[in-house]
């Protein structure tokens, strides 16, 4: 049996449920409540560091049904705040399977609540946007106390809290890359080594220490928090545009972006999932995209570039490119981890790029 346990949003709302993962002492687990609409995936949602800071509600009602597997980790551990979901499966089924899921929560300290009416949650937090909340075994009153209190990532900078500690190398490729981790998942690592010698660098890197590793491009990665906290990644990054090419993506977009001189807001429930279509402007081609990011690049602010994807949802900002600065970048996630592969093309795109090709792709 599962102990009873209480979701309750910063304004009030409050969710029934039950006890799962990891049991914080205080009873108490709080955070930024977002939903991902992804199917499956649930661990590569966990561990992606994009989500520090967060609590996941998955809108998917059966969760933890194929199990977890170390093949699966986007980082060491979840840098996430909890997960809610309706269903957590107990008996998994899956060939790769190594243990249950909330072994896995355990394990990594990750709080959770079952049993949740996630299909109102969804629906309230479409209407409320992403919204601090608290969660688990202590009383309604200190649970809906510490939900008004919940920081939210609005003004925070994550991304140095979740980037690498120090330098290292992936790849025996001809030509060498420099990665800014400002929160990189393990999938993008993977892809960007089978096509270089990548060289990443912790968040805080200056543009000397880039430069001075002689890239012939420039990665941006992804990453949680407001990207309008991160002046000195912005400063570094124009400090270097124009010398090499860069490719960004997400967090990478919204930075590449403020160093040409544009804004960032913040959506009101964002984006998560992994079935969001995207239009190619040059082309009309439809992409269906992962996506994880709960701020956009404001299109009116954005001078000298020009946009190659828009979400055909809701029109943001996708992609953009600086055909005179040698850089392009989108906001969603081509990696795919999980996702389709519908955009993996980008990473050749930034391959032709570095060995001196056009940008006609995009």
């Amino acid at each position: 049996m599962r102990t009873p346990a209480t979701l309750v949003l910063a304004d009030g709302t409050v969710f029934s449920g039950e006890s799962a993962g990891f049991g914080p002492p205080s009873g108490i687990a709080t955070g930024e409540l977002v939903f991902n609409t992804a199917m499956s995936g649930y661990q590569e949602v966990l561990t992606d560091p994009s989500y520090a800071g967060q609590v996941i509600a998955f809108t998917y009602p059966h969760i933890g049904n194929y199990g977890v597997t170390p093949l699966d980790d986007e980082s060491a551990r979840p840098a996430c705040r909890g997960m809610v979901v309706r269903d957590l499966e107990a008996q998994p089924s899956s060939w790769r399977s190594v243990a249950p899921l909330e072994a896995f929560l355990v394990e990594h300290r990750v709080a959770a609540i079952t049993g949740v009416d996630t299909r109102r949650l969804t629906r309230h937090l479409r209407a409320a946007g992403a919204i601090g909340c608290a969660f688990g075994t202590a009383p309604s009153e200190k649970l809906a106390m510490a939900a008004a209190e919940a920081a939210t990532t609005n003004g925070c900078d994550l991304a140095t809290s979740v980037t690498c500690p120090a330098p290292y190398s992936v790849g025996t490729r001809s030509m060498r890359v420099v990665a800014l981790d400002y929160g990189m998942k393990a999938t993008i690592v993977r892809r960007l080594a089978e096509r270089f010698t990548v060289d990443v660098l912790p968040a805080t890197a200056t543009a000397a220490e880039i430069l001075e590793r002689s890239p012939t491009g420039i990665f941006l990665s992804n990453g949680p928090g407001d990207p309008a906290a991160l002046d000195r990644q912005r400063d570094v990054v124009a400090a270097v545009l124009g010398d090499v090419p860069i490719f960004g993506i997400c967090l990478g977009q919204q930075v590449l972006a403020a160093a040409l001189g544009a804004s960032t807001y913040k959506l009101g429930f964002g984006h998560h999932g992994s079935n969001h279509p995207v239009r190619q402007v040059a082309t009309g081609r439809i992409e269906i995209t992962a996506q994880n990011h709960n701020y956009a690049v404001d299109r009116d602010s954005l001078r000298g570039a020009r946009i190659t994807h828009v979400n055909l949802n809701d029109g943001v900002v996708e992609g953009f490119c600086v055909p005179e600065a040698r850089a392009f970048c989108v906001q969603y996630h081509p990696e795919a981890g999980p996702g389709p592969h519908d955009a993996a093309y980008l990473f050749d795109a930034f391959a032709e790029l570095c060995e001196g090709k056009g940008m006609d792709g995009l």
